[in-house]
């Protein structure tokens, strides 16, 4: 028995790991383990593991794992498959650096109960593998979010210029042992990268009540990986005009601290910030033809509508048409703006709509309908329907000399001239895209309960409207629409103009009951879709409401039990400390029944075909 587990583990495979070869899952064995104290949650587990030829007892346990000590999974002798590991040179307080093996994920092949003995007669890796003493604490390990990280060693260049940096910065550089991008955590001290600079953003400046300040970003990669690198300040006028796009360079020292992800989509857990220790100098005799320029996360267009609005994204398509430049006002700043917006489509046969800013915007030519590739776009919502926006950090390249721009622009001229896209960026109540549903369905499937509205249609008969509490007495002025306080004096007091004014205006508000074979809902109406329904404008009602409540009933009551088809927006909302949900009208049109039959044959179709395939 003892034979057959000997056989399962991966002899020799801790040496080749530590001397930076890259094993596939290696089988090992563990021998013992130790709790090594942190602060709270910061509780790491250290492993003694043996591979049958040799020990290593600079083996952590990944912290998102840690619970397979105590539930008894990992437990001396059991047998385990390292599905995932990354090597982080550490450094121990007065001796030097050292090399840990993290474990990133795991599987217990053989409980140690089973196996109950020590396989072979492992002995410690020698002390050239650095391997003679422990790192005591936490400190010591990577964070467990860089748990999907997968890396192995880049090789050092051939030969480095040791001669100084012609800023003045004096090379302090270790050069003999260069870190992969996805390597570096919090966690380590002495690192140096060597990375493409992918883009470099201009520098901006702030001013708030600490004082001003300026900061530029730059996006870096190498063989294995991206991160975005920021300098403030002093480093932002030392560093920026040193550093040029796509030149390679050895950077070294700075704070490694989580990636705001609200900025940047980079595929990285963690984020740069240059310091006063920063180092960074032109790699010279390095061929860098196979460092990557620009690595791309392309989302097709027909899967940006699933992903949560604010997001950041990579896309690529070809200009279908774009929109003439138009100046705008920023309403926070007070700053004039420029924007286009242009439409993308790709093979998914969908489109989205891309707004551009200021010298995008007033640069951009898309009369002869390019291919845009774009690195960070963030994910707009407005009515139901998604589209994108280009940021400050956002990497926009026209016609990239890239294959999926090349298999693209073929697709593209060859496609016929009849050929429809579906537009994830088409207003929701156009009927489109939108979602059909009864009320009761609608409330199975808990519409409006997540952090985000949802939009849907239905069709459902008015049933009930509250027409005396319809009409309120508003600010008079065009863009407030606040209700007013009657002083009963003549005048009319605005809370949030801070003003007050003989006169006021009507604005509609109704709460109505809608009712469909399933079941009914309560709904509130606003201006818009309230005189879209009843076909007059509010002043009108307001001037009947004052001279004939009975025409004024009226008006209301020729609507009641008629069939609408009906777009809403239900949410959860929070008032008084009481929350509900709250659906309100968007558009109440009169049902087109010949688009409403079309749409009831194809949805029993599509049915019937469910069916007979499950039969």
């Amino acid at each position: 028995m003892g034979m057959n587990y000997e056989r399962m583990l991966t002899r020799g495979a801790l040496k080749k790991i530590m001397n930076g070869e890259e094993i596939k899952d290696p089988v090992m064995q563990i021998l013992g383990t130790r709790k090594i104290a942190g602060s709270g949650a910061n509780d790491r587990y250290r492993l003694l593991i043996s591979d049958g030829q040799n020990l290593n007892s600079f083996a952590m346990l990944a912290s998102q794992l840690n619970e397979m000590v105590p539930s008894g999974e990992l437990t001396e002798f059991a047998i385990i498959q390292i599905k995932r590991h990354i090597i982080s040179n550490v450094t121990d307080r007065g001796k030097g650096s050292k090399q840990v093996m993290i474990l990133l994920d795991v599987a217990v092949m053989v409980r140690g109960d089973v196996v109950g003995v020590k396989i072979g007669d492992p002995k410690p890796i020698s002390e050239s593998s650095g391997q003679d003493s422990v790192p005591n604490g936490s400190s010591a390990v990577s964070d467990a979010s860089v748990a999907n990280k997968k890396v192995s060693p880049i090789k050092p260049p051939q030969a480095v210029h040791s001669s100084g940096m012609n800023n003045g910065l004096q090379k302090d550089i270790d050069t003999s042992n260069i870190h992969p991008i996805n390597s570096l955590s919090p966690y380590q001290n002495k690192w140096t990268i060597r990375a493409r600079v992918m883009s470099k953003s201009a520098i901006r400046t702030w001013t708030n009540q600490r004082g001003d300040g300026k900061l530029f970003s730059m996006d870096l990669v190498d063989e294995q990986g991206e991160i975005r690198a920021t300098a403030f300040n002093n480093e932002c006028d030392k560093f920026y005009d040193m550093v040029e796009v796509n030149k390679v360079y050895f950077i070294t020292r700075g704070v490694v601290k989580t990636a705001n992800k609200k900025y940047t989509n980079l595929n990285n857990d963690y984020e740069l910030t240059l310091s006063g220790e920063t180092q960074i100098y032109p790699c010279h005799d390095f061929d860098d033809s196979q460092m990557p320029a620009m690595k791309f996360n392309f989302v097709p267009l027909n899967l940006v509508k699933d992903y949560d609005v604010d997001s950041m994204v990579d896309i690529v398509g070809v200009c279908q048409h774009s929109t003439d430049m138009v100046n705008l006002v920023s309403k926070t700043t007070k700053k004039e703006l420029k924007k286009r917006d242009i439409t993308l489509v790709d093979q998914s046969l969908s489109s989205v709509t891309v707004t551009l800013w200021d010298n995008l915007a007033e640069d951009f030519d898309g009369s002869l309908q390019p291919v845009i590739a774009i690195k960070g776009s963030k994910i707009r919502e407005f009515m139901g329907s998604k589209s994108l926006s280009l940021m400050g950090s956002t990497i926009m390249q026209v016609n990239p000399d890239i294959e999926d721009a090349h298999r693209l622009r073929g697709w593209f001229d060859a496609l016929p001239s009849t050929v429809e896209f579906n537009s994830i960026s088409a207003r929701s109540e156009s009927g489109s895209n939108s979602q059909f549903h009864t009320i009761k369905s609608s409330q199975l499937a808990q519409l409006g309960g997540g952090d985000k509205a949802d939009y849907f249609s239905m069709y459902a008969y008015l049933v009930f409207v509250k027409s005396d509490s319809a009409l309120y007495k508003a600010c008079p002025k065009p863009d407030c629409q606040k209700k007013v306080i009657d002083k009963n004096d003549g005048t009319y007091r605005c809370e949030k103009c801070n003003d007050e004014s003989e006169n006021f205006k009507y604005r509609l508000l109704l709460s109505a009951q809608l009712c469909d074979t399933t079941g009914s809902q309560w709904v509130t109406m606003f201006q818009e879709a309230g005189e879209g329904l009843l076909g007059v404008t509010t002043s009108e009602i307001g001037k009947l409401y004052e001279d004939s409540k009975e025409d004024y009933s009226d008006i209301f009551q020729k609507q009641m039990f008629k069939m609408f088809e009906t777009r809403v927006r239900a949410k959860m909302e929070t008032y008084n400390n009481e929350t509900r949900l709250k659906v309100s009208v968007m558009n109440m049109k009169p049902v087109d029944y010949k688009v409403a039959s079309s749409k009831l044959i194809a949805d029993i179709k599509r049915l019937s075909g469910i069916g007979s395939s499950v039969m």
